[in-house]
């Protein structure tokens, strides 16, 4: 597979900073590829059952992202890192639509004796999540962008570095503590702290 140069990613973005109409459909083969990716990544961590397929979240992502006409474009990882807020979002409006739609008359009732039957899969509460997230980010914003960025966004410590323009250092030093405190928000919901 061959990577296209990030610089290539940069001009086009810089391009299209400046009204280029051609460039974001020049920029989509350039980064197809590595949203897709990314976007498996996201919904491999979604449950089983997911209606949602990497590649319907790779254009719905790309759509809003074209639809961005305020953003300026600085380079291929500040892209890369609203394409993963945008996948984050999407995904976290799936997950309320359907839980809207659990709270219908769709449910089916379940038994006492089926309970034993089914499997116990625990499955990330992405709400829950995206709910911990909004809560880190009051106090401690950058965890919680650097979270967002490698969890929905697949970025590594170095990429991300270079979004936030913080050292590596800084990126893995947020992230554990980030990783302790959202680990502790999770229990707590959940009733165990």
């Amino acid at each position: 597979m061959i990577i296209p140069e990030k610089s290539d990613v940069t001009q086009i973005l810089c391009a299209w900073n400046h009204g280029d109409q051609e460039a974001p459909a020049r920029l989509m083969p350039l980064v197809y590829k590595e949203l897709r990716r990314r976007a498996a990544e996201c919904l491999r961590r979604e449950r089983s059952d997911h209606t949602l397929q990497p590649t319907a979240l790779v254009h719905e992502t790309y759509i809003k992202l074209v639809a961005h006409d305020r953003t300026s474009w600085k380079s291929r990882a500040h892209f890369c890192s609203v394409a993963a807020q945008l996948m984050r979002r999407i995904l976290v409006n799936y997950a309320e639509a359907r839980n809207a739609n659990k709270r219908g008359g769709q449910m089916r009732k379940i038994y006492l004796d089926e309970t034993r039957e089914l499997v116990q899969r625990q499955t990330p509460d992405l709400l829950a999540l995206d709910d911990a997230l909004k809560s880190l980010a009051v106090s401690h914003p950058r965890e919680s962008q650097i979270v967002e960025l490698k969890f929905f966004g697949g970025l590594n410590t170095k990429e991300i570095g270079e979004v936030l323009n913080v050292s590596t250092k800084t990126v893995l030093r947020d992230w554990q503590f980030a990783k302790a405190w959202l680990n502790r928000q999770l229990a707590r919901e959940k009733g165990y702290g």
